[in-house]
Order: structure tokens, then sequence, then C-alpha cells
């Protein structure tokens, strides 16, 4: 390339980079918050990464730093790393040399304190933090950004969410403002302001992971998941979007060291700020219930109840006298929709079940035996599950031995004190298990109730289910206190 071509093409990359710094200049000015410039079309990106300089600095006054004072139950002070018995003659011995260790005294609860984060919903003082941060404080402090310290009454919690509302006695607060989860999109910028191990008025940033997350033991909140570095003292803060709206609280973390690790999940504002309404008009929250139990639809169970895709939440059991047994829901039902939406996965009916309130009326639908019906259900109270009633039962004769070699089964029918004890009507109790039973993870043990959509009492009603199948089996099982469907797939 001759030095005067050099010259021209250099003027003209210049032009061309100016032309564009003045066009990312123009979008920083005013007050949108967005920043960051996304992809266009052919893959070209102008900036990579946004500015959260506009968002703290206009939206970070309505984040505050919690206290919560604790008592605890006071451990005995004089205990040995090892167990020795008091009455032994070694105990004194080792105690009087043992570091640290204070002579044996009269023990009173000591007090620790619980750090978190919060923000502000109302200029009147109502704040938002997590359950676990103020559960069992007996005082309970926040701290303003400008330095401010505010004694704070617990409204109530709810610990089914994790959500906790907090009263502070003050007039016109910064406020958060509140976003719609339901607009955030996988790998949008968020960023999260907390007291992380302490550290006031911390900003972090990150993007949207997932959504939609259910975790064990938490049924009722489709989480937000981050990379937004979160740590204790994270909890409760609030998690923003690139316009300086709330779109979540920030709860969890995934980690085996007890820190960071890159997984952070925040609970979506529209579920928190539905709990809080709840708790300040009525002083708890109430919940819809169906009585139902529920597994997730794998692609061999679709395939054995007839559905092209595995959706749905399949019945397990239908609780006696509750809302779904009184519209007809039964055992093999597999719920595709309620109101209209669809239930992709098990774990989403609970939580559009949770979201509404005890006696509202919904519209199910639901697949049977190979055809989608609608299911009208009035729902009950989550707090008042129905008990399992046992019903009475005729006595039988002494259990005899059936083989289905075919499906590698040997049961034998439950006999009167056994369908007593287990409050069924009837079943088949699994007395071995090879080839196909199996692979599929039957065990010795195992009760069968169901074939697909049709209820097993008896042999003969095993063997009618049996031969309607087609082939394509799924053996509904009561294992200890839980109750399964099992594909069974002959070789």
């Amino acid at each position: 390339m001759t030095p005067y071509f050099r010259t021209i093409v250099s003027a003209a990359l210049a032009v061309t980079l100016l032309a564009g710094c003045d066009k990312i200049e123009r979008l920083f000015k005013g007050d949108n918050p967005n920043v960051a410039i996304p992809a266009q079309t052919d893959g070209r990106v102008a900036m990579l990464l946004p500015d959260f300089t506009q968002l703290v600095e206009r939206d970070g006054p309505s984040v505050v730093n919690i206290q919560a004072n604790k008592l605890e139950a006071a451990t005995a002070q004089n205990e040995l790393p090892f167990p020795i018995p008091e009455d032994d003659p070694l105990y004194d011995f080792f105690r009087r040399f043992m570091p640290n260790q204070p002579p044996q005294q009269d023990q009173t609860p000591s007090e620790s304190v619980s750090f978190g984060s919060g923000f502000i919903i109302s200029d009147d003082g109502y704040i938002l933090t997590n359950a676990h941060v103020v559960a069992g404080g007996s005082q309970i402090k926040v701290v303003m950004t400008d330095k401010r310290e505010l004694k704070a009454k617990l409204v109530g919690l709810d610990k089914r969410t994790d959500v906790a509302v907090l009263k502070v006695e003050a007039a016109g607060l910064p406020v958060a403002k509140i976003g719609d989860p339901a607009k955030l999109k996988v790998g949008e910028w968020v960023a999260a302001i907390g007291a992380p191990f302490g550290f006031d008025n911390t900003v972090t940033a990150g993007i949207v992971s997932a959504k939609g997350r259910s975790l064990p033991d938490e049924n009722y909140v489709p989480f937000i998941q981050t990379d937004v570095a979160i740590n204790p003292g994270n909890s409760g803060g609030p998690l923003f979007n690139l316009r300086g709206e709330v779109v979540g609280i920030n709860s969890q973390i995934y980690s085996r060291s007890g820190g960071f690790m890159g997984i952070s999940f925040a609970i979506p504002i529209d579920i928190a700020i539905n709990v809080a309404e709840q708790i300040k008009t009525k002083g708890k929250v109430s919940r819809g219930q169906l009585g139902v139990h529920i597994q997730e639809v794998s692609q061999e169970l679709a395939q054995s109840f007839g559905l092209k895709q595995p959706n749905g939440a399949l019945v397990v059991r239908v609780e006696p006298n509750g809302p779904a047994a009184k519209a007809g829901l039964q055992v093999g039902d597999i719920i595709l929709h309620m109101n209209g939406k669809l239930v992709e996965s098990s774990k989403d009916l609970p939580i559009l079940v949770g979201g509404l309130q005890p006696g509202a009326k919904i519209k199910l639908g639901v697949w049977r035996k190979g055809a989608e019906k609608d299911v009208p259900v009035v729902l009950g109270e989550l707090a008042n599950e129905a008990a399992n009633a046992p019903q009475p039962q005729q006595e039988e004769p002494a259990p005899q031995s059936f083989q289905f070699n075919k499906l590698g089964l040997t049961l034998t029918e439950l006999t009167a004190a056994q369908k007593t004890e287990l409050g069924l009507p009837g079943g088949l109790l699994i007395q071995k298990v090879q080839g196909p039973a199996a692979r599929a993870g039957l065990q010795h043990g195992d009760i069968i109730i169901g074939l697909n959509q049709s209820q097993v009492l008896d042999v003969k009603g095993f063997e009618r289910a049996l031969a309607n199948a087609g082939g394509n089996i799924a053996l509904l099982v009561r294992r200890q206190d839980n109750t399964l469907f099992v594909p069974l797939r002959l070789d």
C-alpha cells in the first residue's frame, strides 16, 4: 500500500470513528439511563458495556441497609470439643487445660445482629426486604444513604416467598420505581445495590442468566437467575434494570463455598409487591389451593399417555374432599392449561394457583384418556389441606402371588390390614422385580395403584388395564409417602 493511499484510508477511518463517537455521545446525553447500544441485525455492536452512573445517582438513595437484633439461645460454654461425661474423672482434668473454657455458670440468651438490605416502596416509609433478614428480630434499624438511622417496625412477613414488609416513621422518602419482570430478557444487563459483608452502598452488575427458575422447596417463586455478585448482606436489596426500575429482590445464591460463585437468584418484584399489599391490607398472605400432588411429564410418560409433547403437570394424587376432588379431577389427568395459560412444566402449576385467592374460579385444560377437556374448579385455602381418611374395607383371604414375566413383576393383592394402614381402596404389592421392571426403577415394596389413567385395585383390574394399554405402560406407584408414575418400556 502506497503512503498516499494509506493516508486516504486513515482519514476515512478517522471520519467514521468521529461520526460514531458523536452518535454515542448523543446517546449519553439526556435522562435516558439505557445507554447500552444493542447489537444490530448484522451483528455489529457500537458499545459493549453499559454505564450505571445515572442509575446509582438517581435510584441509589431508595436503597437502605437493615440491621436486625436477634436473641439466640446460648450454648454451654464449658463443653469440651469431644464427648466426655461430666461424671467421668477425666472431665475436670481436660476442662482445666482446655483454652478459653470458662467455669460452668448459668447461661443467658445472647444477642446477634443480622445484616441485610432493602428498598423503599412508598414515601411514607414502607420498605421491602427478605423475610430471613428480619425474622425473629427484636429490634430493627434502617440506615439511609444520607446516614439517617430510623427504627423500623415489622409489618409482616411471608416465609413461602421470603418477603417482609417494614415501616419507618418518616415522610418524603426517596421511592424505588417498580418495573415489570415479564419484560426482562435473558442476556439483559441488571445491577444490584446493597451492603455485602457490611460494605454499604455497594453496586454490582451482571446479566439475566435465566428466568422462571424453580429451586428445591421453593414452590411459589419463579426466580430470576443472574450472574450479579451477591453476597451476605445483599439479601433483600433491589435488582435494577437499565431503566432504573426494580425488577427483583436479591434473595439467594448457589454456592459450594458459602460465597458468590456466579449464580444468584432474585424474587420477581410483581410477586413481592402482591405479597406486600396483602400483608399491608390483611396482615397475612392468602393463596389458592387445588388439592393435588403432581409430577413432571417426561418424554416416556408423554408417549404412554398419548401426548405429542412432554408438557403439563401429571396428577398422581387427589386430596379427598379438596377442590380438585370436588371438581372431578382424577389420578392420571395431565393439566395442560390453567385459564388459557400453558402449563409447560409441573413447577408452573403451583405458581399459577398460588397467585390466586381462595374462592377463585379457574378453568383447567386436562388431558384425559387421549382427549383434552375443560374442568372448572373453585380454589380452596392453601393452609386448610384435607387429611387422607382411611376407608373401611372388607376382609380378604391371604394374598396369592401373581407372575407377570413379560413385565418382570411378581405381585400380590393388598390385604385388608394393608389397605387400612395405607388408606388405599386396593392395589398390588410388588414382591419381586427383574428385567423391564428393574430397568424402569421399580422396587420391591412399591404398590401399584394405577396403570396409565386406569385405577388398579386388584389383579383382574391390572390385567384389563394392561390389555388396553397398547404397549405404552406407565405404572402409578405408591412408594412410602410418595406417589409417582413410572414408565415401563417392554423390549
